[in-house]
């Protein structure tokens, strides 16, 4: 009898944690909050959520097999390779929804790994000194840039995938002799943040930097920062070739997910139109899923070509990326 209600009590225990699923996210809670609740409105499945900027990858390796964390959300690419890297993912399935959703350069081969929004790394320029720009990310090693670049730090996750994107299309030697160039082209030492490169060009410090896109709408929403941004110019470059390079954010299933199946059905949420068209609204990113149209804000941006280069092939160029900027001391 005694066993009998302690595997009664077992079954029950097990029965109330599949109704949860438990998520370690380095997105802000208020980006996130609102597509969770949605899940649990559709699911029943409720979220916990821990939020931290730094950290959770040395948390996840500490706890270990204890771990509670099911979902990992990532806000870029890089932390996602450091995930897989470090042995602290494991695969989605194969006959998943998110395999239908997402398209394959958006998904890691051997589905490790998956992009939930994406992103452009777009060229700023001033209004006032330069206008719009048809620009390749290319030319801003030409001297005619001399002293009006700003930009922040050669190794910040952003930069290291379009330094990587530029050694997959044009080989390491030329993005070094670039990467030189732009170094050359600096207007003063990469600092701040991409927020803080567009201040800078309304301060008059430097004409043209690189940002993401949907910064520029968070500036337009923020009534101190729409000054700035209300100073520049939002280009796409390499719209006559390749198209713009892009950076995603995104979200794997943790190695040790105490609730896998939860896990996996807030994955094929998170991938589908409805939360991709709630991201779309909620943080001016482009969806990743095919027929989901970006914000109304986003739209006024117009169109433009991505870079259809898979995510994986330029994770394979991010080491040499990081030591090209050391290389040329990009930082000093």
């Amino acid at each position: 009898m005694r066993i009998l209600v302690i595997a009664c009590l077992m079954t029950m225990s097990s029965l109330a944690l599949s109704d949860t699923v438990n998520v370690y996210s380095f997105r802000q809670p208020f980006l996130i909050q609102p597509i969770l609740t949605e899940f649990t409105k559709q699911t029943g499945i409720k979220s916990k959520v821990i939020f931290a900027k730094k950290g959770l990858v040395q948390r996840l390796k500490r706890e270990g097999k204890l771990s509670p964390a099911d979902v990992v959300l990532t806000s870029n690419f890089s932390k996602l390779l450091e995930l897989k890297d470090k042995s602290l993912t494991q695969e989605f399935a194969l006959d998943s929804q998110v395999q239908k959703n997402i398209p394959a350069q958006f998904r890691d081969q051997d589905r490790q790994w998956l992009a939930l929004t994406q992103r452009v790394r777009n060229v700023y320029s001033s209004k006032e000194r330069l206008g719009k720009l048809n620009i390749r990310y290319e030319d801003l090693s030409d001297a005619k840039y001399k002293g009006r670049i700003c930009t922040r730090s050669g190794k910040h996750p952003y930069n290291l995938g379009l330094i990587s994107s530029m050694i997959a299309h044009n080989g390491l030697a030329n993005t070094e002799a670039w990467l030189t160039g732009v170094k050359a082209n600096l207007a003063r030492k990469p600092q701040g943040n991409d927020r803080g490169q567009v201040k800078a060009i309304h301060a008059g410090l430097c004409d043209v930097s690189l940002g993401n896109s949907y910064y520029f709408g968070k500036m337009l929403m923020d009534k101190k920062q729409k000054p700035w941004a209300d100073a520049v110019e939002l280009n796409f470059p390499n719209q006559s070739d390749r198209g713009s390079h892009i950076n995603v954010s995104g979200a794997v299933i943790a190695k040790h997910a105490p609730h896998k199946e939860a896990a996996l059905k807030l994955l094929d949420f998170l991938t589908s139109a409805k939360a991709q068209a709630m991201y779309a609204e909620l943080n001016m990113e482009y969806p990743v899923k095919p027929g989901v149209a970006p914000s109304k804000m986003v739209q006024s941006w117009g169109e433009f070509k991505a870079d259809n280069i898979a995510l994986n092939q330029i994770a394979a160029n991010r080491k040499a990326a990081l030591t090209l900027v050391d290389k040329v001391k990009f930082d000093l």
